[in-house]
């Protein structure tokens, strides 16, 4: 008997027992379900970024549109507004108080003209020149979406910075040398465009090797956004690398191939960048890694009038041109020909589909690896002789090459020689182009404009810098 009356109550402890594990574990997961939304709601975030989910407001949209600096914008404009409105609902109450003084004086026609012009028109101006700056976001359309282009352009409010940071459409829409539809400057709002691209280029392994991304660099140089230096990763090199020719010998002679890391080029030596195999993998310079061909360049006379020897231009200034720059596209065979005059050329370089600034730096010369889109690394007034060709033709937008052009000119020096090396465009694009050179008012050595093709013109000149003492 009494093993049966235990029984029972032994039975109901196991159930209670039980039940209280299943409400213990649905206490649990209720819990952790109530902190996964706590904390997917923001409360679990800093302040500021708690108060922003709950309030709806956003600093910038998705696409990086910055919306902080609009508002800061439109409320610029409306303070100024506010400010001409109670200006004027003063100068009325005075007015109001003094009704006798002005029956009595009666101001000029010149007064008033004055008063309008300074108390009235001028806030006016200022405040619709600030509000036709103010640029919206647009949701239709993606080739002229201000958020996709010009993300902080709200931000600024100078003329010139909106003018350099707008991106610079090519002419006729065609894809530019550096294989983009348009040019982005240099200045950080471009780095919010190719975030991604930033991004990826910044995850390395620290302590490591860096990757061999130099092209992902180069491509977010081109695009605007000068990548950022990395540290504790160490820049890998060719396995076999040997040393450089002597120097009598690099000039004119095809580096090792052992010396260039191949892995991002279609060829993998530099027979295969012959101008013979259509599977080079670059378009412009065609030729210039033949070093037989690239001997006849700037010595030896060409059918071609707009073609000028280097004899001929240091002929214009004896014993003065001692450094300069080559502004264009090529291996560096100018440098190397003025170097037999004693003359010590930088050469702007990209690799665009082969070694461009591998190949310069074996032949002993310099190449400076950057964009049209970038300021000049050299101080005012410096160099004696800036060369271009091959490179910044009639592809560009005219504002852009402005820029370009007016850099040029702060760091050229008084007397200094502007030489303009075969720029082509189309004819009816010419008094253009013509204006953008002559605008400096520099005075013309030589000045020669020849066919190209059908629709198409050379401009050659040689152009010195005035001295604009002051």
């Amino acid at each position: 008997m009494g093993k049966l009356c235990c029984f029972p109550k032994f039975r109901l402890a196991r159930i209670m027992g039980w039940l209280q594990i299943v409400l213990g574990g649905l206490v649990i997961i209720v819990s952790i379900s109530s902190l996964i939304r706590f904390y997917s709601a923001g409360f679990f975030s800093p302040y500021e970024d708690m108060c922003r989910k709950f309030s709806g407001m956003k600093d910038d949209y998705d696409d990086g549109f910055d919306i902080k600096a609009l508002s800061d914008r439109v409320g610029e404009v409306l303070n100024r507004m506010e400010s001409l409105q109670e200006k004027l609902e003063l100068k009325v109450k005075q007015m109001e108080r003094n009704k006798a003084d002005l029956f009595r004086n009666n101001i000029t026609r010149f007064e008033y003209k004055k008063y309008l012009e300074e108390e009235v028109i001028g806030p006016l101006y200022k405040a619709h020149i600030a509000l036709r700056q103010i640029r919206l976001p647009k949701v239709e359309g993606i080739r002229n979406s201000t958020m996709k282009e010009e993300p902080l352009i709200n931000t600024f409010v100078i003329e010139e910075i909106r003018k350099y940071i707008t991106p610079k459409e090519n002419k006729l829409g065609k894809i530019n040398i550096y294989g983009s539809e348009r040019i982005h400057n240099t200045i950080g709002h471009a780095c919010v465009l190719f975030k991604k691209e930033l991004e990826e280029y910044m995850d390395y392994d620290i302590g490591s090797y860096c990757k061999d991304d130099w092209n992902l660099a180069q491509r977010l140089m081109v695009n605007g956004c000068d990548p950022l230096p990395r540290r504790r990763c160490l820049t890998r090199a060719s396995k076999l690398y040997q040393k450089p020719y002597p120097i009598n010998e690099s000039l004119w002679r095809l580096p090792d191939d052992r010396n260039v890391r191949w892995s991002n080029y279609q060829c993998r030596n530099f027979e295969c960048l012959s101008s013979k195999n259509p599977k080079r993998g670059y378009s412009k310079c065609v030729g210039c890694f033949e070093m037989e061909k690239e001997k006849l360049k700037w010595v030896t006379n060409s059918s071609l009038p707009v073609d000028f020897l280097i004899s001929d231009v240091l002929a214009i200034k004896p014993g003065e041109m001692r450094i300069g720059l080559d502004f264009g596209i090529g291996t560096g065979t100018f440098a190397a020909r003025m170097r037999e005059h004693n003359v010590t050329i930088v050469s702007t370089a990209l690799n665009l589909g082969a070694p461009f600034n591998e190949m310069i730096a074996l032949r002993g010369l310099i190449p400076l690896h950057m964009t049209l889109n970038q300021r000049l690394p050299f101080f005012d007034n410096t160099m004696d002789l800036i060369h271009t060709t091959g490179f910044m033709d009639g592809w560009i937008d005219l504002l852009l090459m402005d820029f370009i052009l007016f850099d040029w000119d702060r760091v050229l020096r008084p007397g200094g020689l502007l030489w303009i090396d075969r720029f082509f465009c189309t004819r009816k694009d010419l008094d253009d182009y013509m204006y953008m050179f002559l605008q400096f008012r520099y005075k013309k050595h030589k000045w020669v404009v020849g066919p190209k093709s059908k629709d198409e013109v050379y401009l050659s000149a040689v152009l010195e810098k005035p001295p604009r003492a002051i």
